[in-house]
């Protein structure tokens, strides 16, 4: 029952927390309500499928979860002249590489050769301009705002986890007695996207998606398995979750990936005292998320019946632990300060050249002034 719980936990604070993003995400790059609720519901399932997989085949707390810091790089990123259809492309292109990294171990580690303060500070830059929409909330809507921003204050300093999802359950009262709610469209419903490419999409959009979701999630969740005493190979791993992301990408679906936080909750001692029945929790916690999945149609319907402000906000409370995270790691090593700054200011600005995002262009930036000081030193 302690694993049960504990993965019943992972799962609703996994959706809960950041749902919001990944919706927001989606909708900036061109998609409309109803590929998002298709996206959303893709994700959820590919995901819940690839947890449970993972777990009872290994016998060991494989939690997977979308990529949150990959949702919040779109919710950035200007929508692409291809509309939602090359953002698919570039969905699917990912997935191709996430696969690649996990079967080919020369792809893995050249991604693990980026320097983590410029990885950082690129995943910085993204969340940045998101984490200001809690203020702009309490600028355009005082009341509506200031009950989201307190509500997810005060449970802060109670239970860290359910700050969040506290913050969406207040979003939802004020939403649910300032706007009327849709009659239709609450079905769950898969669109299918015929994907289109482009050299800016991969480079604006597929190449930074891969480097963040692998910098951000999969490293980190496999250091969360280390810490609990789980050791697994890392390639069937990311190799799994590769082909789910690219089975999943013509529906809407950005990448999934192993799960960091919620993985602290499946892996450790909260499931359990038998670390070998411990994967159980990551189980459930896929189990949860199917079933989440299958109210995005309700979920999205809901969204998008509210001020946008509003779900900007509960996004953006949800990602300033990531932000402060990133930041940290971007300006941690003196060395690389300048370097990491510089990455930040440039993704942080929005720039937008030659059809590519500021995510490339803060990176090679980045990367260029780390190499003029390493070569002056």
């Amino acid at each position: 029952m302690q694993a049960v719980s504990a993965g019943l936990l992972a799962g609703f604070v996994g959706f809960a927390s950041s749902f919001a993003v990944v919706l927001q995400g989606l909708v900036a790059v061109g998609a409309n309500p109803a590929q998002a609720a298709s996206g959303l519901m893709a994700l959820s399932v590919a995901m819940g499928l690839a947890g449970i997989l993972l777990s009872a085949r290994l016998r060991l707390p494989i939690s997977v979860a979308w990529s949150t810091p990959g949702a919040a790089l779109l919710a950035g990123t200007a929508m692409p002249a291809g509309g939602f259809a090359e953002a698919v492309g570039a969905f699917l292109i990912c997935g191709v590489l996430l696969t690649a990294a996990g079967l080919w171990k020369p792809l893995g580690r050249a991604v693990a050769a980026i320097p983590a303060p410029l990885a950082n500070a690129m995943l910085a830059g993204l969340l940045f301009t998101l984490c200001l929409a809690p203020v702009r909330a309490v600028a355009e809507q005082p009341v509506a705002g200031l009950a989201i921003v307190l509500a997810w204050a005060v449970v802060a300093r109670i239970n860290r986890l359910l700050a969040v999802p506290a913050a969406v359950a207040v979003a939802i009262g004020v939403i649910a007695a300032s706007a009327p709610l849709p009659t239709g469209g609450w079905q769950p419903q898969l669109e299918l996207v015929v994907p289109s490419f482009s050299l800016a999409a991969v480079t604006g959009m597929a190449l930074p998606l891969f480097i963040v979701t692998m910098a951000s999630q999969n490293i980190p969740g496999l250091a969360v398995l280390s810490v609990n005493g789980y050791r697994p190979d890392p390639g069937p791993l990311f190799a799994t979750t590769g082909v789910f992301s690219v089975v999943a990408a013509p529906f809407g679906a950005l990448a999934v990936n192993l799960a960091a936080i919620t993985a602290a909750l499946c892996a450790g001692e909260g499931a359990g005292p038998d670390p070998a029945r411990r994967w159980v929790a990551a189980v459930v916690a896929g189990a949860t998320y199917i079933v989440f999945g299958l109210l995005a149609g309700v979920v999205t319907a809901f969204v998008a019946a509210a001020p946008p402000v509003l779900i900007q906000a509960v996004a953006g409370l949800a990602l300033l632990g990531p932000l402060g995270g990133a930041m940290l790691g971007a300006v941690q090593a003196p060395q690389a300060r300048e370097a990491a700054l510089v990455c930040f200011v440039v993704t942080a600005s929005g720039l937008s050249f030659m059809g590519i995002g500021g995510a490339f262009w803060g990176l090679l930036a980045g990367g260029a002034m780390m190499i003029l000081a390493r070569w002056r030193a």
